[in-house]
């Protein structure tokens, strides 16, 4: 179940990146490595903060192979969609990507016996990293820190519910599907209703 929640993360963040060096008209070179990084920049991270070997890419090398496919046919496919879609796309794929990695390093954590705090940092570090990693490679400044619609906030909450359906020894598809759902429904919701999360300090004085 852990193994196609992740792979449904990797193929989600790896189409948000792809999306996103397409605007920035980057070559092939350039969009495979925004795709790669999207997609396995959280998962490698939680592998290296947990002390897993190899890393989970290096053991299961058919998802590079995946977004190595995902690169080559992806650009192709977006010139037939329209602007919008292709928004939405993007918005969706990042909200199911955000999700599902952060029930996979909580899942990770949880197995490793990590306290209850590092089970839930590492689920919003894992759903968070890719979609930095993404916004740096693009030159822009990363969206979890400047958007104000909640993104980490999603995942916490997201870490939170997992957290809470395993403590009542549910089924682990209930868990997993539980902690997701409620990240990428979090996220979606925040961008659909426009939640904001407001500047802090409010008036700093600073500027």
């Amino acid at each position: 179940m852990l193994i196609i929640f992740e792979v449904a993360a990797i193929i989600a963040f790896a189409v948000s990146g792809l999306i996103e060096s397409v605007r920035k008209r980057m070559d092939i070179v350039g969009i495979f490595t925004v795709a790669f990084v999207t997609a396995f920049g959280g998962g490698t991270l939680r592998d290296l903060l947990l002390d897993r070997r190899p890393f989970f890419w290096v053991q299961h090398q058919e998802y590079v192979w995946l977004v190595l496919a995902l690169a080559l046919i992806g650009p192709l496919l977006l010139r037939v969609l329209q602007h919008r879609l292709v928004d939405r796309t993007m918005t969706v794929t990042d909200a199911l990507g955000l999700g599902l990695f952060t029930v996979s390093g909580a899942s990770f954590a949880m197995a490793a016996e990590m306290p209850i705090i590092v089970v839930a940092m590492m689920g919003v570090i894992t759903g968070v990293f890719g979609g930095v990693l993404r916004d740096v490679l693009c030159n822009e400044i990363p969206l979890v820190f400047h958007d104000h619609r909640p993104y980490a906030l999603c995942a916490a909450f997201g870490s939170a519910v997992f957290i809470g359906l395993h403590a009542l020894a549910l089924e682990p598809w209930i868990v997993l599907t539980g902690g997701a759902a409620t990240a990428t429904g979090l996220r979606l919701l925040a961008l659909a209703l426009d939640w904001r999360i407001p500047p802090w300090p409010k008036d700093s004085g600073l500027l």
